[in-house]
């Protein structure tokens, strides 16, 4: 019997698999460098030079570093919220509401002189933060889950209406509210709801280490416990899961809420190791990040850490590089939109050679049973 190539795959465990996600990434992220590199020459600075005061701006010194981390705590969390909804095959994109609730929830408590020790009522915040952000993500998760409302649509729409509703209470619900100010505001939070500032002179709070834990605690969770295996599964095969016996509408719903608790938690933070007091739109546009953050990583919560700082470097040192070379302000939203690009189309170029592999594959067992099939006959 002629004996048949066959295509043979190597599945290595955990340090394979990111492996191979974060090689894909890292390249689409480079070709993505080198394209806005020739947009930059186009534009007649020298991109190395454009480059290297990128990278001073975003890792120059100390406190350069501790801006990144800062600015990266809420696409930390962001970027896990929406990333579990991509493994479920569920679009959860209103953490940019779920922002907003949380810090509207950590503020009923955090304005309060309570008496607390610092621990105990920053928990409080928190614990209030996740309800508030619980409770906002719960409508469109029972609308996706048991009435089949698309989930995109209906988070923008909540999205908005968080928004709008912390605009009126940060400037004229008085229990919250600072009436009066110059721009519209909440009163200050009590010293003991404050996250501490870890380095003298920068704003480097805990938020961006809790951020970095959390995204660790999902990774196995999404690949070593049932939770992760039912969510996985009702992102790869809907009807697979519903015949394994998958909740779908439970998990949905369930899903969506703990990336709007993220979400929440996200807010929470910002308000309390940053802003210090909840403003209006404090958050501009951070939520939608976080859905950026959440693509380049492929939905790997190991890759949102990457994904995360690589985006907060970009956006702290793309001042430095403006000031620096005279590259237009916008050159770093433009070298992030590039990289995304590249990254997507790097991921659609290796799904359909994977695809192509897995056909052929099949065409040799196929082929591989015919021709055992004949000499069965022959030897008959």
């Amino acid at each position: 019997m002629k004996k048949l190539n066959q295509t043979s795959f190597l599945k290595l465990p955990f340090l394979g698999d990111m492996a191979v996600s974060f090689g894909r990434t890292v390249f689409g992220i480079v070709l993505g460098l080198i394209a806005s590199a020739v947009l930059i020459a186009i534009s007649g600075v020298n991109p190395f030079l454009a480059y290297g005061a990128l990278i001073r701006g975003a890792f120059g010194n100390a406190q350069a570093l501790s801006n990144v981390l800062v600015r990266a705590s809420p696409l930390l969390l962001g970027g896990i919220g929406v990333s579990l909804g991509i493994k479920a095959g569920v679009w959860n994109i209103g953490m940019e509401g779920y922002m907003y609730l949380g810090a509207i929830g950590a503020s009923m408590v955090g304005i309060l002189e309570l008496g607390l020790p610092p621990f105990l009522h920053i928990l409080i915040c928190f614990l209030c933060a996740a309800a508030f952000s619980a409770v906002w993500g719960l409508i469109p998760g029972y609308l996706k889950a048991y009435k089949g409302v698309n989930e995109v649509t209906s988070t923008i729409m909540m999205s908005y209406i968080a928004i709008y509703l912390t605009n009126w209470v940060v400037s004229s619900f008085a229990p919250i509210a600072e009436i009066g100010k110059f721009y519209p505001m909440s009163k200050q939070f009590a010293s003991t709801a404050l996250l501490p500032i870890l380095m003298k002179g920068s704003s480097l709070h805990p938020g961006p280490f809790l951020a970095i834990l959390l995204c660790v605690i999902f990774y196995f969770i999404l690949n070593y416990t049932s939770f992760g295996y039912r969510t996985k599964m009702l992102g790869a095969n809907p009807n697979a899961a519903k015949y394994a016996g998958v909740d779908a509408r439970k998990q949905i719903m369930l899903i969506i809420m703990i990336g709007a608790i993220i979400g929440g938690l996200s807010g929470a933070v910002e308000v309390m190791g940053l802003k210090r007091r909840v403003y209006m739109e404090f958050v501009t546009n951070v939520g939608y990040e976080s859905v950026a953050v959440a693509l380049l990583a492929g939905g790997n919560p190991l890759g949102v850490i990457f994904s995360a700082l690589f985006f907060a470097a970009l956006k702290a040192g793309g001042a430095t590089m403006s000031i620096e070379t005279g590259v237009i302000s916008s050159m770093n939203s433009i070298i992030i939109a590039t990289c995304m690009l590249f990254v997507i189309g790097v991921g659609v170029v290796d799904s359909r050679r994977l695809s192509r592999v897995v056909d052929n594959s099949k065409d040799d067992d196929d082929a591989e049973e015919n021709v055992g099939a004949s000499d069965a006959k022959e030897g008959n």
